[in-house]
């Protein structure tokens, strides 16, 4: 899973990289909010994002909140990395959108449990998104009969929206994604074939 890391303090990043690398993820490294935000605009963003409050160019805050504006199936996952440690800053990052909050100088086992959780939660928002996927395409196939259909109480033939007759099974076929197999069911074979009853004893 790729993970973009902006951050303006080199040592912060290559700590960052490092342990991340370390863990199996694949960092994409910037310095600065603008061009933060050019990545997570791409189609090919990554999934999950930490961003330092304070950068160059536009700040983290800035950038989460663009992105949160996007309208996107798969928003990225946001962690806020700050000095900040006020509990009105943290409420000020989850309100605009942050996932989760880290405070540095962050504890390396702290850093790779939030991230896992934000892996999780992906997954788990991947997967929801196939589901819904797969269930408008579901609903794309299926053709359903709605409303008042005008039938002729004699011969049964149904009148289509342009005002022709037709029969039953051409009027089903063109409306629904059915197919039709003939038969006869017991009491037409009766009155039409009188003689075959396959319930009567030999005599």
């Amino acid at each position: 899973m790729r993970v973009l890391i902006a951050e303006d303090d080199s040592t912060s990043r290559v700590l960052l990289s490092g342990a991340l690398e370390k863990w199996g993820y694949d960092p994409l490294e910037t310095a600065d909010g603008n061009t933060a935000w050019s990545i997570l605009c791409r189609p090919d963003a990554p999934s999950l994002a930490i961003l330092d409050w304070i950068m160059p160019r536009m700040d983290g805050m800035e950038v989460l909140r663009r992105v949160r504006e996007l309208d996107t199936e798969n928003p990225p996952y946001i962690v806020i990395l700050t000095s900040k440690k006020g509990k009105k800053d943290i409420i000020a990052a989850l309100d605009a959108g942050a996932n989760d909050y880290l405070i540095k100088p962050f504890d390396p086992d702290e850093l790779r449990a939030r991230v896992q959780v934000g892996r999780r939660m992906i997954e788990l928002q991947e997967a929801l998104t196939a589901k819904i996927t797969e269930l408008r395409r579901a609903l794309d196939q299926i053709r359903t009969l709605r409303g008042i259909v005008p039938i002729c109480m004699s011969c049964k033939k149904i009148r289509d929206d342009q005002g022709y007759w037709k029969q039953v099974e051409a009027y089903v076929r063109d409306h629904t994604e059915a197919e039709f197999s003939h038969g006869l069911c017991p009491e037409c074979m009766k009155n039409m074939y009188p003689d075959f009853d396959p319930n009567r004893s030999k005599e």
